[in-house]
């Protein structure tokens, strides 16, 4: 678990999460990162009592990439009305087919949540009960058959990125929920939070991190080498 950790102080605490790895706790039982951490805090530190920890954002299970969890209940409550605000900046990075795109554009649609099949509808145009998603990609690398995605989002949707690009028609490697004709052997796709600004909501201090790619996966290596 240490080794997840690129970030930490008294405050916060920014994780690289794997593929896989649950940000919080849901109706498979399975351990979630939230108490995987205080676990690991707790024995790290020799805690007698309950760790605090709070879950700022979430990212999907098969994606990997940085999550911030507070381990105050004031930096919590600060960090969760930075998100609301758009105040925290997340830039992502994507692998998808090598398709002929414009090197940069802005994304514009309306998506809605489908809680049955737990899957984003999307719209071209506004929509009764849909959500104006935004993001804006530059193509920043481009391998043998695929091309790599540095996403800047402007709002914080279900499925956003995963949903946005199947419309475009470049779905993210290995996201067969999105029209990815193959599955990736670890289960995952190719999403990564890769990076995060912010004002640290204690100390006023500015925070940029960057999580570095899976190290497993040759895909990934050659994007970041």
């Amino acid at each position: 678990m240490e080794e997840q950790i690129v970030y930490e102080d008294n405050h916060l605490l920014v994780i690289n999460k794997k593929v896989g790895q649950l940000v919080q706790g849901d109706k498979t039982g399975d351990e979630s990162l939230l108490e995987s951490i205080k676990n690991h805090i707790k024995k790290r530190d020799g805690k007698p009592g309950n760790v605090f920890l709070g879950l700022v954002h979430r990212i999907d299970r098969p994606t990997s990439g940085l999550v911030i969890y507070a381990k105050t209940s004031k930096a919590l409550s600060r960090l969760t009305q930075m998100v609301k605000n758009r105040e925290i900046k997340k830039t992502y990075w994507a692998v998808v087919p090598k398709e002929p795109l414009p090197q940069s554009q802005r994304l514009v649609h309306y998506l809605k949540k489908n809680e049955k099949n737990n899957k984003a509808i999307i719209f071209p145009k506004p929509t009764e009960g849909a959500k104006e998603a935004i993001l804006t990609y530059h193509i920043i690398k481009s391998l043998d058959h695929y091309m790599l995605l540095e996403i800047d989002l402007e709002t914080g949707r279900h499925h956003q990125i995963r949903a946005q690009l199947s419309k475009t028609g470049i779905p993210i490697k290995g996201d067969l929920k999105y029209g990815s004709p193959r599955s990736n052997a670890d289960g995952g796709i190719h999403l990564h939070a890769r990076k995060l600004e912010f004002i640290h909501p204690v100390t006023k201090e500015r925070i940029e991190i960057t999580a570095p790619v899976p190290t497993q996966d040759a895909i990934w290596q050659a994007c970041e080498n």
